[in-house]
């Protein structure tokens, strides 16, 4: 039960009841319940989220999960939880940095956690078997990224995987998370490669200019890839990062015309005038001073 040291109430709930955490909570009402993590620090740089990183918890089971991300000792965070469920867990507030990136790297920024929202999603993971994504938990993380979005700028091409900012260590949401859905809900881009798509087909140990291409382009959508011309490690690493999130059907590492075809069709979507759109907003609302650990 969380509890504040002046205990305070609202509309006649003292907070201490959880029902009036989410009753003050009107900003961010797809929130079940709040769960403080003492895992946070300020953000620098730009001091706000451009971003949303997506993960899967790769833990067995949630409640061992959300256990994790508010121990101390383990120094892990998110902002949210998504559980098999559909419930979702709030753990920091969005002002702050939650520690769930690790080391990465995005459009050349190596402090991904400043500028980014984190979301756990509720998944065993690869190394326990990677079950599907249950609907009612994808409809629940849809609702909380549109959420977001109305109190947040946020372009489409910052809506990352895990994966995405630290291909060399991660793997997470993963292939069977469904990004197709997710742009078509306004989270995000998707493009796909055509039919017949032509060209060479580029592979580890390769060099070249079009090796040297492939690298600028993505590192120019934001992936931490240098130009060198030699089709290393490092690239296939984060050629593999991209086909999980935008060529889930083919995750080997291997750069064949549609994979890329597909990077050119997000460069021309992401610089694609925007559409107009009325504007959406929400009141933001913010939890009372002492109800966060360090606030």
């Amino acid at each position: 039960m969380l509890r504040s040291p002046q205990s305070p109430s609202v509309n006649g709930l003292a907070l201490t009841s959880p029902h009036a955490v989410i009753a003050i909570y009107s900003g961010f009402r797809v929130v079940e319940r709040v769960e403080p993590s003492p895992n946070f620090d300020e953000r620098t740089g730009l001091g706000y989220a451009d971003m949303i990183v997506l993960h899967y918890t790769g833990m067995q089971f949630a409640h061992e999960a959300i256990h994790r991300l508010a121990d101390p000792a383990a120094r892990v965070s998110s902002h949210y939880v998504v559980i098999e469920t559909g419930s979702i867990v709030q753990m920091v507030p969005e002002s702050k940095r939650a520690w769930h990136a690790g080391v990465s790297v995005w459009g050349g920024d190596p402090d991904v956690n400043s500028r980014s929202i984190g979301i756990e999603v509720c998944n065993p993971g690869h190394d326990f078997g990677y079950p599907e994504f249950p609907s009612r938990q994808i409809a629940a993380t849809i609702t909380l990224c549109r959420s977001i979005l109305t109190r947040n700028i946020i372009r489409p091409e910052n809506i990352v995987a895990h994966s995405d900012v630290a291909p060399s260590r991660k793997n997470d949401p993963g292939e069977k998370f469904p990004w197709k859905l997710f742009a078509q809900s306004g989270i995000g881009l998707w493009a796909e490669a055509g039919p017949g798509a032509d060209g060479e087909t580029l592979r580890p140990n390769d060099t070249g200019t079009k090796v040297t291409e492939l690298q600028k382009m993505l590192g120019d959508y934001g992936y931490g890839i240098d130009a060198t011309g030699r089709y290393d490690v490092a690239t296939t690493e984060v050629v593999t990062a991209f086909q999980r999130h935008f060529r889930p059907a083919q995750v080997d590492g291997i750069a064949d015309p549609a994979t890329q075809q597909i990077v050119r069709k997000l460069l021309v979507a992401r610089d694609a005038p925007p559409e107009k759109k009325p504007a959406v907003a929400e009141p933001k609302s913010a939890l009372p001073k002492g109800l966060w650990p360090g606030s």
